[in-house]
């Protein structure tokens, strides 16, 4: 297979996480005898830094003529202002809906080897396989904003939740269909007792499922339920799809479970086209440059890029088989170790990795 690559290394330890991933996925092109090239583009700080624009028109360009994008991490301290009129998170926003990505897809499966790493109990992480499909290109993250000044000196700042029944139909659709290759149970999370944006999410939702999809377990839990199932048991759900705001918030919940950010992986996709891979963690502008951070998200981010870009199913069970196994040989990131044992630089991390896969 040939295929073009792009890469958005990004700002802090981005570019040290992507470079992994970048050399685990030229080792999967050397073994099963693809042809992958890459091009590196500016997104988040780095780009306002260069262009004064934290999404370029050439990096736009070079991700639409792509067949999959690979990105680091944005953001940090340096560019943190909270009133300043470019953001490199405006970067990322951007680019979903600049690619109509409108689907982030977010696998929370425990390592069997680090199930105690997690801050619960093991009984509690065991058997945990939840992906999440976060809506990402609708709600109050896009809809109308604003700040105004009151009579009395004070100030006044709002942010509407929007969607469309074609937004809620697509997702779902999406979910349902991913839940239908899995053990088929889709929960719907919402808050529909407070929320007119969320209950039209529970009307179509609930039409779409029974006519097409009509052999799915589907439930319904409002978003304060499940932050609390998700922690109490996780193990029940299988497909969790929800809007935006709820989305980002619960699965950087069920991030903890597998014990680090710094393991898990997602993918953003839209209708063809495509798709954006990236680790779930930020930039962690505290340990760039140290050698520090984990790449195992990254590297699985690359997996899930074979898999739902490039139709690789073999060569990302390939990746993920070679994570598994490194970690079940004892090797830990910082942020993995336990208090006192040794652990492994980023780049050594991806060298065994790579180690793994020409075993």
């Amino acid at each position: 297979m040939n295929a073009l690559i792009v890469l958005l290394p990004g700002d802090g330890i981005g570019p040290e996480v992507a470079a992994e991933a970048h050399r685990v996925l030229q080792r999967i092109a050397e073994r099963f005898g693809h042809h992958f090239a890459f091009q590196t583009h500016l997104i988040g700080g780095c780009a306002i830094d260069a262009v004064n624009d934290p999404l370029p028109p050439d990096t736009i360009n070079a991700c639409r003529e792509s067949q999959a994008i690979l990105l680091g991490a944005v953001g940090g301290p340096k560019w943190d202002d909270p009133t300043a009129k470019i953001r490199p998170e405006q970067g990322l926003l951007r680019i979903r809906k600049e690619l109509g990505l409108f689907a982030n897809l977010r696998p929370i499966r425990p390592q069997p080897s680090l199930l105690d790493a997690s801050p619960l109990r093991r009984e509690i992480v065991e058997g945990t396989d939840i992906l999440f499909v976060r809506e990402l290109t609708g709600g109050i993250y896009f809809g109308d904003s604003g700040l105004r000044g009151l009579p009395d000196g004070s100030e006044l700042a709002f942010n509407t939740m929007t969607y469309t029944t074609g937004e809620i139909e697509r997702v779902v659709r999406l979910a349902a269909k991913a839940a239908m290759q899995r053990r088929k149970k889709l929960t719907m999370v919402d808050k529909a007792n407070v929320l007119e944006a969320s209950r039209l999410w529970r009307r179509v939702s609930e039409r779409l499922v029974k006519s097409e999809f009509p052999e799915l377990d589907y439930d319904v839990v409002l978003v304060d339920a499940m932050a609390m199932h998700l922690i109490a048991r996780p193990s029940a759900f299988d497909v969790v799809v929800t809007e935006n705001l709820f989305g980002d918030i619960l699965t950087d919940e069920g991030a903890m479970l597998p014990g680090s950010l710094g393991l898990l992986p997602s993918a953003s996709l839209g209708d063809g086209g495509p798709g954006l891979y990236e680790p779930i963690h930020g930039s962690a502008p505290d340990i760039a440059g140290q050698g520090l951070a984990n790449p195992l998200a990254t590297i699985l981010a690359s997996a899930m890029l074979l898999r739902h870009s490039l139709g690789l199913e073999e060569e990302a069970a390939n990746i993920e088989r070679a994570v598994a196994g490194v970690l079940e040989t004892g090797a830990r990131t910082k942020d993995i170790a336990r208090s006192g044992e040794q652990w492994v630089s980023t780049t050594r991390m991806g060298d065994l990795v790579i180690e793994a896969l020409s075993g």
